[in-house]
């Protein structure tokens, strides 16, 4: 992680990081409630929506869902062996690599992510409100 110099933050810079955390954390339990009542974990969703998150094909790799996961490959594995098992995503081996695994979005898995992606965009813009007011706020002028 690049050493960044501190900012010293007044009243007002504290409540904007306030308000910011307090609706990013309203967004991530909106999301999980969502995804529960689609009958998933909010971790399955976060995994089939990032197999779409690379320009140009509908799959990704282990080791790309570990990353945007933020975690370790070997959990990844586990994690797609069960969705593989909901009949959420399929594994299929890479034709050049060999090595490399793709993970794929099945039908069902497609329109579970295509309904809580529309549910969260609105949650989204509802977040997106309090990042442009905070960077309004502090900048220069």
């Amino acid at each position: 992680m690049e050493k960044k110099s501190l900012i010293a933050l007044d009243k007002a810079g504290l409540e904007r990081q306030s308000e910011f955390r307090y609706r990013l954390r309203r967004f991530l339990r909106f999301g999980e409630e969502a995804a529960r009542a689609a009958g998933v974990t909010a971790v399955q969703y976060h995994l089939m929506l990032h197999t779409q998150a690379f320009p140009g094909r509908e799959w990704a790799s282990i080791g790309e869902l570990a990353e945007r996961l933020q975690t370790q490959q070997h959990g990844v594995v586990a994690l797609v062996t069960r969705c593989e098992e909901a009949g959420l995503v399929r594994r299929k081996e890479n034709q050049e690599d060999r090595r490399l695994v793709e993970v794929h979005l099945t039908a069902k898995g497609r329109r579970c992510v295509e309904k809580l992606a529309a549910l969260h965009f609105a949650e989204l813009g509802n977040l997106a409100e309090v990042i442009e007011a905070a960077r309004a706020s502090a900048a220069p002028g």
